[in-house]
């Protein structure tokens, strides 16, 4: 069954509006490609009404993760918050929170279509350790296109200090330890994120080409978790540090 997109971005937003972020309407209705469609146009209303897009997320990256959601590419959504390293937020703020270990690319200059691994590079500003902050507004298993249609489980994202990329930094070499409540959970490699962090970078600019969209000097991108997702709970605190990079902490306030 086709959908029809104009009706479908209407209904999802007020569905939004309302709470309710995976419309039981559309549930096995979906394309992938409706999907972006509709997350897109959800974005620029949410700009319209006074957020601000600050960059993108590329999702699903790593194996551990697709085999935790059961689907084997990568997905992109849309950033419209960014927190410093030691955010805490508040015991309700978030809707069944986890996070993810990965990378922040800030861009000093701009990438559209198909582009090398070499002029990624270029493109980067600096680096950052840091978290995505993911909201489970639904169930991204079964449901793939309303969750990517939902911006792909984003709600935030925290960041540490930045540093330089320098000319030797191998980002595949680079080993995320991640602690939650002072427990080590989880150890990644970046070659956990399609062979290299920069690959998600590629992929993400070929593929916002395919909706008219680029990526702009001074966006930030996520790339992808070294590590799969984990959950957070109230009186959480996570903590990963990033060989040659440098460390990222968040928590939630005790309820």
């Amino acid at each position: 069954m086709t959908v029809d997109l104009t009706s479908a971005i209407e209904d999802f937003w007020s569905a939004r509006n309302r709470g309710e972020y995976f419309p039981q309407a559309y549930f096995d209705r979906l394309s992938v490609d409706d999907a972006y469609r509709i997350q897109l146009a959800l974005i620029d209303r949410r700009v319209a009404a006074g957020e601000k897009q600050i960059g993108w997320k590329v999702g699903l990256t790593a194996k551990p993760i697709q085999e935790q959601f059961g689907f084997f590419e990568p997905v992109f959504g849309c950033i419209l918050e960014m927190q410093r390293t030691g955010h805490a937020f508040g015991a309700s703020e978030l809707i069944h929170p986890g996070f993810e270990t990965e990378l922040c690319f800030r861009l000093g200059a701009g990438l559209e279509g198909e582009v090398s691994l070499e002029q990624v590079r270029a493109a980067i500003s600096v680096v950052y350790p840091s978290f995505e902050i993911i909201e489970t507004r639904g169930d991204l298993a079964k449901q793939i296109a309303l969750a990517l249609a939902d911006n792909a489980q984003q709600r935030s994202v925290v960041a540490g200090d930045p540093v330089s990329l320098a000319p030797d930094m191998r980002l595949d070499q680079v080993t995320a330890r991640v602690q939650l409540n002072g427990q080590e959970v989880a150890t990644g490699l970046g070659s956990a994120v399609l062979g290299n962090p920069l690959n998600s970078i590629a992929w993400l600019a070929g593929k916002l080409g395919q909706y008219g969209r680029r990526l702009s000097p001074d966006e930030i991108i996520m790339s992808g978790s070294f590590v799969r997702q984990f959950p957070l709970s109230a009186g959480d605190t996570a903590v990963a540090e990033f060989s040659g990079i440098g460390r990222v902490e968040v928590s939630i306030a005790k309820a």
